[in-house]
């Protein structure tokens, strides 16, 4: 991260001229201005990067998803095609090892169309090599792009990137908050002088009983709905994975991170990843509203046990020596363990389906059927 960050620049001229911008659409410059965004311009992934995502810490990850995907594929009667898709794909690491999982069942892996959503043209060159051999692959802006037909779609670390309102509890009511230009000259947080008329009568109760002073924020529904109306009418499932809230409720989660340490997010916009936690609550009433069935959410952490990453975690060491054996300990530790860098209890892991798919694996209690994961990948 540089100390010079040219999107500010823009950001106080657009300021300046059309006054004080909100919370959304500053977090959307940061992350999608065609010049300085920093989803357009970086590879942000890895210990040189700024963060690093579950595929990152372990192939195990892909793997298993991989291995969930054949489970959707034979539960909705094995079609003869199936897209593979995949929502903000970083470097292709999850899907190469998901696909080296269904290598082991030819049918299906004749079967599959890739489809990956990506709209930085560095991590696409990194998609492309990491991924060159593999035949019916096809990159897209946006999901809106992809050919019909059933699909089992993958969003890991995805919708907490997408931008944020966030409202301010005033005495006069819901004030939406903004980004403005303070007496010193500096980006700081404002609140537009008027509330929104009648906002509370959309909130929920939990929220609507908030003390004055308290932040609420939220996501449009429009992807969670384009994913939704997908799976509902072409058939297949989507699998979500993010940290966030089980339930809607006040806080404010607008954070940024660089050099895997958190940062303020109005300092250097662009040049740091800037998030939000995920409201599940929201995204499950969006879907279930649509028509579409809901698994979950539960936690990471459960939702890789019942898949059996202990089972290969032990596969892998047990063909690898001391130190790689205590990585592959280590990284199962991070991906299901809670605590201090544990991911497991911080993610959640929410599916969708076609609604009449009722049994989906990692999402029954730990003595149902699932796929034997040590087994199943050579």
């Amino acid at each position: 991260m540089t100390e010079y960050s040219p999107l500010q620049s823009e950001i106080r001229k657009l300021i300046k001229s059309s006054g004080p911008m909100p919370v959304w659409r500053y977090m959307e410059l940061c992350l999608t201005h065609p010049r300085h965004g920093y989803y357009v311009s970086r590879d942000p992934l890895g210990r040189e990067g700024d963060f690093t995502t579950a595929p990152e810490v372990s192939q195990m990850f892909g793997e298993l998803l991989g291995l969930w995907a054949a489970s959707v594929w034979k539960a909705i009667g094995s079609p003869p095609l199936l897209r593979l898709i995949e929502l903000g794909p970083g470097r292709g690491t999850m899907m190469a090892d998901a696909l080296r999982a269904l290598r082991v069942l030819p049918p299906l892996y004749q079967s599959l169309n890739i489809h990956l959503v990506e709209i930085n043209p560095v991590l696409r060159d990194k998609q492309k090599s990491t991924l060159s051999g593999v035949r019916n692959i096809f990159w897209h802006e946006s999901i809106d792009a992809v050919p019909e037909g059933p699909a089992v779609i993958f969003a890991n670390e995805y919708f907490d990137v997408l931008p944020i309102h966030q409202v301010v509890k005033r005495e006069t009511g819901w004030h939406e908050r903004t980004v403005e230009i303070d007496d010193t000259g500096k980006l700081a947080f404002g609140a537009a002088p008027q509330p929104i008329p009648r906002f509370e009568v959309l909130l929920p109760p939990l929220v609507r009983a908030a003390p004055v002073g308290a932040v609420f924020e939220w996501r449009p529904d429009s992807e969670i709905m384009k994913i939704a109306t997908r799976v509902r009418d072409q058939d297949g499932a989507a699998l979500i994975i993010d940290y966030g809230h089980l339930r809607s409720d006040a806080g404010d989660t607008f954070q940024a991170i660089a050099r895997h340490s958190f940062t303020d997010p109005l300092t250097n916009p662009g040049q740091a990843d800037v998030t939000a936690h995920v409201d599940f609550q929201a995204l499950v009433r969006a879907a279930e509203d649509l028509g579409a069935r809901v698994h979950g959410p539960v936690p990471q952490g459960d939702f890789l046990k019942r898949l059996g990453i202990e089972t290969r975690a032990v596969t892998l060491m047990a063909k690898a020596s001391n130190e790689v054996s205590e990585d592959i300990s280590g990284a199962l530790k991070r991906l299901i363990g809670g605590g201090r860098g544990g991911m497991g209890s911080m993610f959640k892991v929410l599916a969708i389906t076609e609604p009449h798919l009722a049994d989906v694996a990692g999402f029954h209690d730990e003595n149902s059927e699932t796929p034997d994961a040590g087994a199943a990948v050579s």
